[in-house]
């Protein structure tokens, strides 16, 4: 697996990220859908990468500064072929990585509480996600879970 940082603009990042924005969007969380369009993934404070293996796109996540020390995972996503297939793993595990070289003190997240998230949230439970309070710009919601790990 090569993760690459950037790659927004690589077409099958575009059509994965779509899927992500319809998907998010089709089964709402209520009181607000988080995620983030192309261009915001774009701002300074997010850092972007997509994990390739030849040239097949297996998935994409971000990393963005909420404060110095706290850092945020926002649209981490497999491409649909790639499921359980370590993509999403190798993703967090870099992450991870480059949380800690930043000096990050905690990473956070975000995600829904319905059947649908229940693979995402078995694997940050296995990275040592805990739950947490809402955090950042987040209100509390019962549709959320909020899940922190200290680093």
């Amino acid at each position: 697996m090569e993760i690459r940082e950037g790659g927004l603009d690589e077409p099958a990042v575009v059509a994965l990220l779509a899927a992500h924005m319809e998907d998010v969007r089709s089964n709402p969380t209520p009181g607000g859908v988080h995620v983030r369009s192309r261009d915001q993934l774009r701002a300074g404070d997010i850092t972007f990468w997509s994990a390739w293996r030849d040239d097949a796109l297996l998935g994409c996540a971000a990393l963005r500064e909420i404060e110095p020390g706290h850092g945020e995972i926002k649209s981490m996503r497999t491409a649909p072929d790639q499921l359980r297939r370590g993509a999403g793993a190798g993703l967090m595990a870099h992450i991870l990585g480059v949380a800690r070289e930043r000096g990050y003190r905690r990473i956070s997240l975000e995600t829904g509480t319905t059947e649908a998230f229940e693979a995402a949230q078995a694997l940050y439970r296995q990275f040592g996600f805990t739950p947490g309070d809402a955090f950042g710009d987040y209100a509390p919601n019962p549709q959320s879970l909020f899940l922190t790990r200290v680093l």
